[in-house]
């Protein structure tokens, strides 16, 4: 018997990505039925799935564990009293199948009693034979679903939730509270402080059960409770499958002006005049932004105080780590601070996020196109669009016009290796409009351009030439999104 999953259900299962089976969903070769897909059609589309081998569990934090090159801080199970729920809630659904089956067997076995007791004749007869064995074979030899299986087992490690009235999906792993869990997503959820005192990550529980994981300070009302209402960041899930209600971002106009002092954590150098500033910010007081977004540091020193305004270089999903790159050449008395040393521990102030670019909605394949260290914010939306895991395919060209321009060329490798379709294509050149006409003629080769959402960071001359060869491919202005960097 087939058995119905979500879209984001079956991904998870397949070890795919929400994007491929969406594409196979649009060209008609994986049926949509009320939102939900067949397990018999995916067997079909993949038939040398191997589940129990194919780690599908842990594929989705492996790849980002591998190309982000970051440690795993948190354990894969949920606590003993989330996964106490969940059993509770899975039982509760075994029972109720079991109730079915059981009312199933009684009328069958009336059914064929009264057959018998109607008339002697063997056609009778032969039909309640056929009935014990049809019967038989249902309840003791049906075939059982892989994927069926593998679903019950999800179902305790980890919880679907879905956003109302956005229709979003996240998987809650491990010891992530929703909010956590829907920040790694990649969604735009609202939220202040993380820690339970504000109450600005306040939704709604349409349906399933939440679990409280930590205290925290903030009242609701008597109102908000009976009506559902609870803290993102303070809950989990406790059934695999939750319903909330609330309003996303939709852009950077959503995204509240906000003024934090952070800690530095380190500052690597990555070439000559380049370094990687590392940036964290308060448990009780997180940046919240938008991918592409930048935000004004501010550092104390003796000749007075120094600033940048620099875009962040690292995901909205952790929002306590931010990262920057930093130049000697484009960030002044700042780049030339931070390039000279900077002890772990100094306070620098962090204003904003300001700025949209930012990635738009949509299911189309996604281009980025950099130069030099105006591959900070192609950075930042490249580890979104991986959260998401909605876009089918994505390509980056990065242009380098100094010897240490392409400073994270081995995290672009990972990315390439790590994803199927992820493709990176490095260039090289000591003149930027030259370069710019490189990367031209690489699109042109490629021909794909058109379907992209295409992003374009770099300095002025070299946006304008890509941006406009864009234009001329036919590529419409509402595809197109451009930032011009030092």
């Amino acid at each position: 018997m087939a058995h119905r999953l979500t879209v984001w259900r079956a991904a998870q299962l397949l070890g795919v990505s929400r994007g491929q089976l969406q594409a196979l969903v649009r060209e008609g070769r994986l049926a949509l039925d009320d939102g939900l897909v067949s397990s018999d059609d995916l067997l079909a589309l993949y038939p040398q799935a191997h589940l129990e081998d194919s780690g599908m569990l842990e594929r989705t934090q492996a790849i980002r564990n591998e190309a982000f090159a970051r440690r795993v801080r948190e354990r894969t199970l949920p606590s003993q009293e989330v996964l106490a729920q969940r059993l509770f809630h899975q039982s509760t659904e075994l029972a109720e199948v079991r109730r079915h089956l059981q009312r199933y067997h009684g009328l069958v076995v009336d059914l064929r009693d009264r057959l018998r007791a109607a008339t002697t004749p063997p056609g009778p007869l032969k039909l309640a034979d056929d009935i014990d064995r049809a019967l038989g074979q249902i309840l003791a030899s049906e075939a059982a679903d892989p994927l069926e299986a593998m679903d019950d087992m999800l179902k305790l490690m980890s919880a679907q939730v879905t956003i109302r009235p956005s229709g979003h999906e996240f998987s809650v792993m491990g010891h992530d509270t929703l909010l956590q869990a829907g920040l790694k997503a990649g969604l735009r959820l609202p939220y202040g402080c993380g820690n339970g005192s504000c109450g600005m990550c306040k939704v709604r529980v349409i349906q399933g059960e939440v679990c409280r994981t930590q205290p925290f300070d903030y009242v609701l009302s008597e109102t908000e409770k009976r009506q559902g209402y609870t803290l993102m960041c303070a809950h989990t899930a406790a059934s695999s499958d939750l319903t909330l209600e609330t309003l996303e971002a939709s852009g950077p106009q959503d995204i509240p002006a906000q003024d934090l002092v952070a800690t530095l954590r380190s500052v690597t150098m990555l070439g000559a005049d380049t370094a990687q500033l590392h940036l964290q910010t308060p448990r009780s007081h997180r940046l919240r932004f938008l991918a592409g977004q930048s935000v004004t540091l501010g550092l104390a020193a003796a000749s007075g105080d120094l600033q940048a305004t620099l875009p962040i270089a690292s995901c909205p999903c952790d929002d306590r780590n931010l990262h920057f790159l930093v130049t000697r050449e484009h960030d002044g008395d700042f780049g030339a601070a931070v390039c000279a040393g900077l002890k772990p521990g100094t306070a620098v102030s962090v204003r904003g996020p300001m700025g949209d670019f930012v990635l738009a909605e949509g299911l189309r394949p996604l281009l980025f196109i950099a130069c030099d260290t105006a591959f900070a914010p192609i950075k930042s939306l490249i580890e979104h669009a991986l959260a998401l895991e909605a876009a089918p395919a994505m390509a980056l060209l990065w242009l380098a016009t100094r010897p240490d321009g392409q400073v994270l060329a081995n995290q672009c490798r990972a990315w390439s290796e790590a994803l199927d379709a992820f493709e990176y294509t490095p260039i090289t050149d000591r003149d930027v409009q030259a370069g710019a006409a490189q990367v031209v003629e690489s699109l042109r080769a490629d021909l794909f351009a058109i379907d992209c959402d295409c992003y374009v960071a770099g300095p002025e001359v070299f946006v304008q030439v890509v941006d406009s060869a864009l234009a001329a491919m036919g590529v419409p202005a509402a595809q197109r999104r451009t930032q011009v960097l030092p």
